[in-house]
């Protein structure tokens, strides 16, 4: 292949890109897949021979492109997924370009991805020391390097080596959270060989906040049984309400028993940028560890997770091993990031991170922000002013959840009944194409969740969105 072979096809795949990140709003949010598109992406032969760039991409534009999960259009309101953002989608052609592994050396990836987590920690006012954190695929990835850091430091106090010995023989670990912690949390838990029956469900209040006094009152029992308590699992944001812990009687009492505050901010920690809910986020800097993804509120192509720590020795103490193949002589003090999180071979995430930060600036992404949370409280709004819908929870984030709950009498009347039909309702909204919304479960009750991380969606979409849950039960009725 030639240069100029390759400045051909990318400039033909810029404008594939850009048609389609221009022609989102006018289309479905989503629609199911015909079996024939379908079956083309599954049943496609391994090629014997190779095939010319222009024929590659012209299969992306007929096969991959008009099908989208839907998460670019502005009335998409499904789980915690973000429209990319576009100096983000230009870096990641740049990053794959140069294709590092930035795993340590001296390189641009490396500086930048250090640079890059100072910027998160100063977007929500983490504390940020040299090595403090890492770049990871996700927050799921984040949530097992700080929890084995917090295991770590729990198993030392106790005099045991967990990385020499395991913990075969060690009294249980024994972690806290609530019943709207994300699942993360479990696996995390479960892959770190802590087992998912030690970590204890705490009672929220009216509010989904996690109860300093239930919190005490559970560790008091364990440790009373003979038991480790050494975690705390609070959040900054659930993925079912959006609901903000209150960091600072969390912290307090983790300090006074020498227990690891980690916050899952995964979704909602960049919320604190909204100068309308950062009281919310008082003492979130009191954390021992913060798991975020700049792949959502912030729009950062996928896969970006980030976990920052307030102390990286503990990091290092769990996971560096460098073997005389990877010795560095020059890498510093702070050596590899391999050495702090479970990935050697590591990509190239910085760059569109830079980019959707540096673009948008503090000042563009608060902005950004602060439109999506006022729009969910529109919403919220919107809902208790309809006699056919209930809001469920205080809107806290940007999240809404609310439900169907029709006022004619010929509607559904037991409980029962509702929960079939709002059980129903997601699936039905999205088949219809022009608004996506998931359910969840909130205090055993089925719940409509609506997410709101696009700026560009506007009180109109917001519309749309409850007009069309209305038609599809009352489809669903019919």
């Amino acid at each position: 292949m030639t240069s100029d072979d390759f400045r051909a096809a990318a400039h033909t795949a810029a404008d594939l890109a850009a048609d389609h990140l221009a022609g989102l709003a006018a289309g479905p949010v989503w629609q199911p897949m015909d079996d024939a598109a379908r079956r083309t992406l599954l049943d496609a032969p391994l090629p014997a021979a190779g095939r010319p760039l222009d024929e590659l991409l012209a299969a992306v534009g007929r096969d991959v492109l008009p099908y989208p999960m839907g998460n670019g259009h502005p009335r998409f309101f499904g789980w915690v997924n973000s429209a990319p953002a576009p100096a983000g989608v230009l870096a990641t052609l740049a990053a794959a370009a140069m294709n590092p592994s930035s795993a340590g050396g001296d390189h641009a990836d490396v500086h930048l991805e250090r640079a890059v987590v100072r910027w998160i920690a100063e977007l929500v006012g983490f504390p940020h020391p040299p090595g403090g954190g890492l770049l990871t695929s996700g927050t799921s990835m984040a949530t097992i390097v700080c929890l084995a850091a917090a295991r770590n430091r729990a198993a030392r106090d106790a005099g045991w080596d967990v990385r020499e010995d395991g913990l075969a023989g060690m009294p249980p670990l024994v972690g806290y959270v609530t019943g709207e912690t994300h699942s993360c949390v479990r696996k995390a838990a479960e892959l770190l060989g802590l087992g998912s029956k030690h970590l204890r469900v705490v009672a929220t209040g009216p509010d989904g906040r996690l109860d300093p006094a239930g919190l005490r009152a559970a560790i008091a029992g364990d440790r009373a049984a003979g038991l480790l308590p050494f975690l705390v699992v609070a959040s900054a944001g659930t993925v079912g309400t959006g609901a903000v812990d209150a960091f600072d009687p969390i912290a307090d009492l983790c300090a006074e028993e020498r227990l690891w505050l980690h916050v899952d901010g995964a979704y909602g920690a960049f919320g604190v940028l909204d100068p309308e809910i950062a009281h919310r986020y008082a003492g979130l800097a009191r954390a021992d560890s913060l798991a975020l993804d700049p792949h959502k509120w912030l729009g950062v192509p996928v896969d970006c997770g980030c976990a920052l720590v307030r102390d990286p020795a503990e990091l290092r103490a769990a996971f560096s091993l460098v073997p005389s193949y990877l010795r560095d002589e020059a890498a510093g003090e702070l050596g590899w990031f391999s050495e702090y999180g479970t990935e050697q071979t590591r990509p190239f995430r910085a760059l569109k991170v830079w980019a959707t930060i540096a673009h948008r600036g503090r000042d563009g992404l608060a902005a950004d922000i602060a439109r999506t949370t006022a729009l969910a409280r529109r919403l919220g709004e919107l809902v208790t002013a309809d006699p056919d819908l209930e809001l469920l929870a205080e809107v806290q984030t940007s999240i809404v959840a609310f439900r169907l709950r029709p006022a004619d009498p010929t509607g559904p009347a037991d409980e029962a009944a509702l929960d079939a039909l709002n059980r129903e309702l997601p699936a039905a909204v999205q088949r219809r194409g022009r608004a996506f919304l998931t359910g969840a479960r909130l205090d055993g009750r089925e719940i409509l969740r609506a997410c709101l991380l696009n700026p560009a969606t506007t009180e109109e979409d917001l519309a749309v969105l409850l007009a069309e849950v209305k038609a599809a039960g009352r489809e669903h009725s019919g």
